[in-house]
């Protein structure tokens, strides 16, 4: 793509998210998702593949008509109260249906079915941008209106969680482990977003690190398969060293990082007296920690099939910057002592 046209598109995508992280009307709100999808379309399209091309219209049908669920909704509030501000939800109705846009906007089960298959037909890069800046603006909505509907909140992210961890199980594609994985963290910040906000940002912004670190190491790797990361030992040694600790910080292991979010959510989930919602959420991190388990054997237990006649894989250097990966991979393991401080960052 050219680099001129890409800026444009990169800063229109910021643009949408930035409108609607400073609205405080509906209409504006509405817009600012606009813009971001709009800006996103031709990024997912780029490499002028059938497989892209499906992905981005499937994508571009399920914004849309979660764009028209929330612009109908936003109109019958301020039809019923006369009032267009974010934070003033009185209609119970508008206020639902606006929490059931948001959610298939950003993947929430069970309006999750369109997000594996659009991450499937995505490159790595455009994927990245998907499950984790397109997440913002949709969030920063959620965080305003989450008082007025608590009971559907919890059923979203209770069946987030177990649909995450349940449909990642058979799956050999890289891409839909990581909408999967996707699907499972946005059901935990769901279900804590109503009791303590700033505990969810602090879920977005680990999830948005661990996240990061896992696509690039996919990149870097060029690897789309559980069976093809058999030759990443080869290619990337240091790189498959890492992998399976940065899995395994997504599964929420201590002592990495990704335990922080899951401990502090269980403890909110307890002191709500949520017992129930608290054990089923636990139970669907066991789900998704098999198939982070079965993805760092494919790395570190398994070696790809030779004959004495077979080539092997050259060990070229990469071009690729690898110091954002560093930064990452740095955060996603050894970030755990710090959560003091990360949380005194989040609640002051």
């Amino acid at each position: 793509m050219n680099p001129y046209i890409l800026t444009i598109l990169l800063f229109t995508l910021g643009l949408g998210t930035t409108i609607t992280f400073a609205s405080s009307h509906w209409l504006l709100a509405w817009m600012g998702l606009e813009i971001n999808t709009l800006a996103i379309l031709p990024l997912m399209c780029q490499c002028h593949h059938p497989r892209a091309v499906e992905a981005t219209t499937k994508y571009f049908l399920t914004q849309a008509t979660a764009a028209a669920v929330l612009l109908f909704a936003t109109i019958t509030n301020a039809w019923v109260t006369g009032q267009w501000n974010l934070e003033l939800m009185s209609e119970p109705l508008s206020t639902a249906l606006i929490t059931l846009a948001l959610a298939l906007k950003i993947g929430l089960a069970p309006l999750h079915a369109w997000m594996p298959e659009v991450l499937q037909g995505l490159d790595l890069t455009t994927g990245l941008i998907l499950s984790t800046w397109q997440k913002l603006a949709p969030f920063c909505l959620l965080l305003q209106i989450c008082p007025s509907n608590t009971t559907l909140l919890l059923v979203l992210g209770t069946a987030s969680t177990l649909v995450g961890g349940w449909g990642g199980l058979n799956q050999n594609q890289l891409r839909k482990v990581l909408a999967y994985s996707s699907i499972a963290h946005l059901g935990w910040m769901v279900l804590v977003i109503q009791f303590f906000p700033p505990l969810t940002l602090m879920t977005l912004l680990l999830y948005f690190i661990m996240t990061f670190s896992l696509f690039i190491s996919f990149k870097v790797n060029n690897a789309t398969n559980i069976n093809s990361l058999s030759t990443s030992w080869s290619k990337t040694p240091i790189i498959s060293s890492l992998l399976p600790l940065i899995l395994l910080s997504l599964g929420g292991l201590p002592p990495l990082s990704g335990f922080t979010p899951k401990w502090l959510i269980l403890q909110e989930l307890t002191k709500q007296e949520l017992i129930p919602l608290a054990f089923l959420a636990a139970l669907s991190a066991l789900f998704s920690l098999y198939f982070y388990l079965r993805i760092s054997y494919a790395v570190t237990l398994t070696m790809t099939p030779n004959i004495l006649m077979s080539t092997l894989p050259w060990r070229l250097s990469s071009y690729q910057h690898t110091l954002p990966l560093a930064l990452a991979s740095s955060l996603t393991i050894w970030l755990l002592p710090l959560t003091p401080a990360v949380i005194a960052l989040f609640t002051f």
